[in-house]
């Protein structure tokens, strides 16, 4: 929970010692709930990787819905507990959505089981039902490149549960290389073949299947910026945790593969929900080449989407604002139009457990942004390096640059005291939102790992009249 520090000395410690204190106890009952076995689906923790290690199938599944090998269902879990922190920064004034200048905190949990179910042959139910707690730092506001992936646009001081994705996913072989799939969370263990078609339909998040990269996309594991973790201007559907309803093919061929979907907007920008029409709705299709350059695997992809939805353009918000004497708003004049965007990723594996990452993204630039964040071009880049170089092969580290800006009526509009989903300090001395980030991984015990996180942001929210911001973070993470 975020709190901001009496600059008195005693209040500050004691202060410090409670946050440290409720960390603490958070991580505890974290490391009891994967301890304890509860949440394994069967007498022991080694039953169950026997179970999923048994060529003859899962539960005897049956010859007509799994092959043989297949699983026929899987139970995994996580859970991971984040705490940021910042020392106080410059800053002449602030706004309603503005970063707290004073020193603040915040922390993240939740839990997530993962259930995975075989229907048919090539066919799984997946269920991912999850408690989360706890805020984002400034409750999820202040920073278009926010700091957190592990935080929502909504928080609760009490755990409440949530079932993030509900999907069915049906593979078909096409030919090719056979290939082993690997137990894990939402993917049962089978073959399936190199050439593939894959239908994903349900509840479930846009960017688990688009805009994927190996060494920038999983705030659990590795780097936690938003605008790092995933393409800053891809404004990708969502309700305000992250997921939506959809469907996405996958065509799937040796050296490339083609993705298509289309998904749920909110009801309104921002929303808590997704509409129940489908009335507004995103439509996004990727390419990726895979390829070796210098002896080592890479990869590139193309991204294209288009959201149709009521929102408002920002020069007519302006204008709104002219007329009526008031602060620009977008709510009063959104109408029913398009806002398009682009972005391309690409990864290089380095070699000697070495890895090179970039994004780049553009989008509408006259157009609130509907669902993500309030960035509307984004360049990043990194380098990301495994342990075993010295001796610690489940350790990792990262490093990682992006660079967020907006276009110029998204200057005028914020300049003017406007709001949008993320920022908004009621003046704007414009400048790119600068952000670099760098983190260590270290795994304590196999399925457990602690990280140790820093980030600096120069121009939070585009403003170069605040900041630089230091923020630190610290992450406990175990899974099953």
């Amino acid at each position: 929970m975020r709190e901001t520090i009496d600059p008195t000395r005693r209040r500050a410690m004691r202060s410090a010692k409670k946050h440290v204190s409720a960390w603490m106890s958070q991580a505890s009952l974290l490391t009891a709930l994967f301890a304890s076995g509860l949440l394994v689906p069967c007498a022991s923790s080694a039953q169950a990787l026997e179970t999923a290690n048994d060529n003859s199938g899962a539960a005897n599944a049956p010859a007509d819905i799994a092959g043989s090998g297949d699983d026929f269902w899987n139970l995994h879990a996580q859970g991971t507990v984040t705490d940021q922190f910042y020392p106080p920064f410059a800053a002449p004034y602030s706004g309603a959505m503005s970063l707290d200048p004073h020193r603040s905190s915040a922390e993240t949990t939740d839990v997530t089981l993962y259930f995975g179910l075989r229907l048919w042959r090539g066919a799984g139910l997946f269920l991912d039902p999850e408690l989360d707690q706890g805020f984002g730092l400034s409750n999820t506001t202040g920073l278009a490149g926010f700091s957190s992936g592990e935080a929502y646009k909504i928080g609760a001081n009490l755990p409440y549960p949530r079932l993030q994705r509900a999907f069915v996913r049906q593979v078909i072989d096409l030919g090719g290389d056979a290939q082993e799939l690997d137990d894990g969370p939402n993917q049962l263990k089978g073959n399936a073949t190199a050439n593939n078609l894959t239908l994903t339909v349900g509840k479930f998040s846009v960017v688990d299947i688009f805009d994927t990269n190996d060494y920038a996309h999983d705030p659990r594991h590795d780097f936690m910026n938003w605008s790092i973790i995933d393409a800053g201007a891809f404004d990708y559907a969502a309700d305000s945790w992250g997921y939506t309803y959809g469907g996405a093919l996958e065509w799937n061929q040796d050296f490339w593969t083609l993705r298509a979907g289309a998904f749920d907007l909110s009801t309104i920008p921002n929303g808590k929900q997704p509409d129940p029409g489908f009335g507004e709705f995103e439509a996004v299709i990727e390419g990726e080449l895979r390829h070796e350059f210098w002896g080592h695997a890479a990869k590139l992809k193309l991204l294209l989407y288009v959201n149709r939805g009521s929102m408002a353009s920002y020069s007519d918000a302006l204008a709104y604002a002219r007329e009526t004497g008031s602060v620009p708003a977008v709510a009063p004049v959104r109408h029913f139009q398009s806002r398009a965007g682009a972005a391309l990723n690409f990864q290089q594996d380095l070699g000697d457990s070495l890895g090179l990452f970039a994004r780049a993204s553009l989008a509408q630039a006259n157009r609130e942004a509907y669902e993500f964040t309030d960035i509307d071009q984004s360049v990043s880049g990194g380098v990301s390096l495994k342990g075993d170089r010295f001796g610690h092969p489940d350790d990792s580290a990262g490093l990682a640059l992006v660079v967020n800006s907006i276009g110029r009526d998204a200057r005028d509009y914020f300049s003017a005291g406007g709001l949008g989903i993320l920022i908004g300090d009621g003046h704007l001395a414009f400048g790119p939102e600068e952000i670099a980030e760098t983190y260590y991984q270290a795994a304590l015990k196999k399925g457990v790992a602690l990280t140790l996180d820093y980030q600096f942001v120069e121009h939070p929210a585009y403003n170069r009249e605040r900041g630089p911001v230091s923020i630190f973070g610290i992450r406990l993470h175990g899974e099953i």
